[in-house]
């Protein structure tokens, strides 16, 4: 392959020996369509210059990057699901293909889904859907464009098979992806080696962990290592259930081995974004009882990250590790202002006056269940703004008595430094949103006619909207 000077692989995760992993075998497929390539992504590790043949010899027959794992590895994890301790997760249908550095010298993981059966697929097929496939790819650069921590589609290309799913017409279309992550090291991996009663073990995660992703809180005695870990965890966590807060976005299926310790957001199963603000609203058919409701995220992220101060038991007191989770609520208020302010496009002033303006706009968007996204669109730097939501579809809210606090406290505010609000983007009539009903509607024409042209103008205006916003 043409190696770009920007390529530097590693094989560091494999350091951790055969306790956290399975070394597998990639299925053959019968086709290889490339789908999507992330072209930008690929430039940050080095591997922009693949041709798409060489692409797909990577990431669809997975032919092993040079001075990169000759092998796939499984990882091996548990995890709560929906409050229920499982012992028998792992990847199932995905492995860690590659490690490499990008361009701000952060390790990431390529791992795929879709790639096939693993010692962890128990009854699965190891497969993924080209329409699961799809909404990942959407689903991620909408949460990049909108300032959240998350992983990258990095590849997406179609196999020729036909797979039985309950939850979609049968036959459907089959995929493998590939994710760019900063780690696939979750709370589930440190559950597995608790379970396991093998406190060597979970030092030696926390360790490689440290080392490798946040050298800054390393403490040579293992007790301070292992608080400063949590409480790093607990900010990391924090400050992504912010961004998703301030998005609109609902995860879904906020388990333990859905939730990374480097606090990025990955994995998309049943995701949603609001329509208007509902702190009820759900994303996955099976959340009966609205565990992992979109008002309840922040709580849900707490409930995970104290399961991993219990992992870390072994290593710290209780009482030092109980004060370590203190951490999050702060964070998380903070983090959710901060995130408020970037949607908004305004600096940041103070403190009572941050807190007032987001304190306004939440409950004006609560009280009249305005258009979430396209509110952020129409005050997006603030006053400044004003004369084009007066045109806006939804200015007819701006209007209603609940606004006049939200105008108030915007009085004060500038646009943040590098907000250009001449760009084109900004005239659009209506904002760049992601609903449930966009999203079927652009898999319709790939299901009823191949046509992808939706699907790629969808792409763009994201593209436009991350580079307006500016704040991914």
């Amino acid at each position: 392959m043409p190696v770009s000077p920007h390529y530097r692989a590693s094989t560091s995760h494999a350091a951790l020996g055969p306790e956290f992993y399975d070394v597998v075998a990639a299925a053959e497929f019968p086709d290889h369509i490339l789908r999507y390539r992330n072209q930008r992504a690929a430039k940050t590790v080095g591997l922009d210059m693949l041709s798409d043949e060489e692409w797909i010899a990577h990431f669809g027959r997975f032919q092993p990057l040079a001075e990169n794992f000759k092998e796939p590895l499984a990882l091996r994890y548990h995890g709560h699901q929906f409050r229920t301790y499982n012992p028998e997760l792992g990847d199932g249908r995905g492995f860690l293909f590659a490690q490499l550095y990008d361009d701000r010298g952060r390790l990431l993981d390529l791992a795929t889904k879709g790639s096939g059966k693993t010692p962890w697929s128990r009854t699965a097929d190891g497969r993924l859907t080209l329409k699961g496939g799809v909404r990942e790819v959407l689903a991620t650069a909408m949460l990049e464009a909108l300032g959240v921590d998350t992983s990258k589609t990095f590849s997406l290309i179609e196999t020729g098979e036909a797979l039985v799913r309950g939850d979609e017409p049968s036959p459907t279309r089959s995929s493998v992806m590939v994710r760019l992550s900063h780690s696939h090291i979750r709370i589930g991996s440190f559950q597995r080696q608790a379970f396991l009663r093998s406190t060597e073990n979970i030092q030696k995660l926390l360790d490689y962990t440290i080392r490798t992703y946040m050298p800054e809180v390393w403490r040579d005695d293992v007790a301070a290592r292992a608080i400063a870990f949590l409480e790093e965890v607990c900010r990391r966590v924090a400050r992504v259930g912010a961004q998703w807060m301030a998005a609109g976005f609902v995860h879904g299926v906020l388990n333990t081995d859905n939730i990374n310790v480097t606090g990025e957001s990955f994995d998309y199963g049943p995701w949603r974004f609001l329509p208007f603000l509902e702190p009820a609203f759900t994303a996955a058919y099976f959340d009966e009882t609205g565990l992992y409701a979109y008002g309840r995220q922040p709580d849900a992220l707490f409930w995970n990250v104290t399961r991993l101060a219990e992992c870390l038991l072994g290593l710290a007191d209780q009482p030092s590790l109980e004060k370590a989770l203190g951490v999050f609520e702060p964070a998380i208020r903070q983090e959710f202002t901060d995130a408020m302010l970037r949607r908004l496009g305004v600096q940041p002033r103070d403190a009572v006056s941050d807190n007032e303006l987001v304190r306004a706009l939440w409950i004006f968007l609560s009280e009249t269940k305005a258009p979430f996204e396209q509110t952020f669109f129409d005050w997006f730097g603030g006053l400044k703004r004003a004369e084009r939501a007066a045109n806006s579809p939804s200015k007819d809210h701006y209007v209603n008595p609940a606004f006049a606090a939200v105008r108030d406290a915007l009085k004060d505010f500038v646009p943040r430094e590098g907000v250009d609000l001449n760009q084109a983007f900004f005239s659009r009539p209506v904002a760049c949103s992601m609903l449930i009903e966009e999203v079927e509607a652009i898999w319709k024409p790939i299901a009823d006619n191949d046509d992808w042209s939706v699907f790629h103008a969808k792409l763009q205006a994201i593209d436009e909207m991350r580079e307006a916003y500016g704040l991914g």
